[in-house]
């Protein structure tokens, strides 16, 4: 895979590089010393994935991610020092389109290996949705009578690298008494799940919808790269809601929610996805269109309003 680091500390850059020669097949094709001079590089020799530093002079790595996401489009991986205190800027780069974060590897302390682990397993989750590859994903399930559920009406909504802000936007949007039960599945770092719980909520285990109408946290499937799994709770809805519901699918990189979303529209839900020129990363939503998972394809800020039409009945 071809990388770039940006990053204004030597050493930090040092470590960087230190990690990712434990893989062979990672070429660092430019490193920058801060946001500017990123989005010059990257417009020059796109790479396919950059690792982004957050606080940096001149431009910091939440504006050179907004800035790269909307010129040079590519995987983004925020690496930062320490990831709790800067969660508010982290979620900033994920909602301008970043995908992840990681700790930058410690330099000289303990086993190299095992420092560069976290960051490589990323980079590796992330070459898989490049690549657009499933290793190991969830059969799609069959499609028996559905059994009895507690609540009539559901709103299903999955969302990746833009989803915070998307999620914001149509959130927002929502009246305070939709007569609705709305469940998110948003791709994150478990390490953001607590803080993200203050607004949407969840762990990085799967969400399932089981035949009683109840919601449970899973580990299973262990195997599926996306954590939490959009398809696994798409799913799991189309298997087991038995009363009006709609499934959205909002941005994001790779194909996650696309086949569960079909799903769903075969099991006569509408289905809903968001379209490229709202989108922070059309790579979900694009693959919902391509096998014709959604009824309806909305800008995102029209999405809200059709919900409401839908179920402020």
């Amino acid at each position: 895979m071809k990388l770039a680091i940006v990053n204004d500390m030597p050493m930090a850059v040092e470590a960087l590089r230190r990690a990712l020669a434990f893989e062979p097949a990672h070429e660092v094709i430019w490193v920058a010393g801060n946001g500017d001079e990123a989005v010059r590089k990257c417009a020059e020799h796109t790479p396919d994935l950059i690792l982004m530093d957050l606080i940096m002079p001149v431009m910091d790595g939440v504006e050179a991610t907004r800035r790269i996401m909307a010129q040079s489009p590519c995987a983004i991986v925020i690496v930062t020092v320490d990831r709790k205190q800067n969660v508010h800027r982290v979620f900033e780069a994920m909602g301008h389109g970043a995908l992840d974060v990681v700790d930058t590897p410690a330099l000289g302390a303990g086993d190299p290996r095992e420092a560069a682990a976290p960051l490589l397993r990323k980079i590796l989750n992330i070459s898989w949705l490049i690549g657009q590859q499933r290793p190991g994903a969830s059969k799609a399930m069959a499609s028996p009578a559905r059994a009895s559920s507690q609540r009539s009406a559901l709103v299903a909504i999955g969302s990746s690298a833009g989803g915070p802000a998307a999620l914001e936007v149509l959130l927002k949007a929502l009246p305070r008494d939709f007569p609705a039960a709305i469940v998110l599945v948003q791709h994150v770092d478990q390490v953001f799940a607590a803080g993200m719980a203050e607004w949407l909520a969840g762990t990085n285990h799967h969400i399932r919808l089981l035949h009683n109408g109840q919601l449970a946290y899973t580990a299973e499937p262990v195997n599926e790269i996306y954590r939490p799994s959009i398809d696994v709770f798409f799913e799991s809805v189309a298997r087991h809601w038995s009363g009006d519901a709609v499934g959205v699918l909002l941005t994001g990189m790779g194909r996650d929610g696309a086949q569960g979303l079909k799903l769903m529209r075969q099991q006569g839900f509408l289905t809903i996805a968001q379209d490229q020129s709202s989108s922070a990363v059309y790579g979900m939503p694009k693959a919902a269109a391509a096998i014709d998972a959604a009824v309806e394809i909305r800008p995102l800020e029209r999405i809200a309003g059709r919900l409401m039409e839908i179920f402020a009945k």
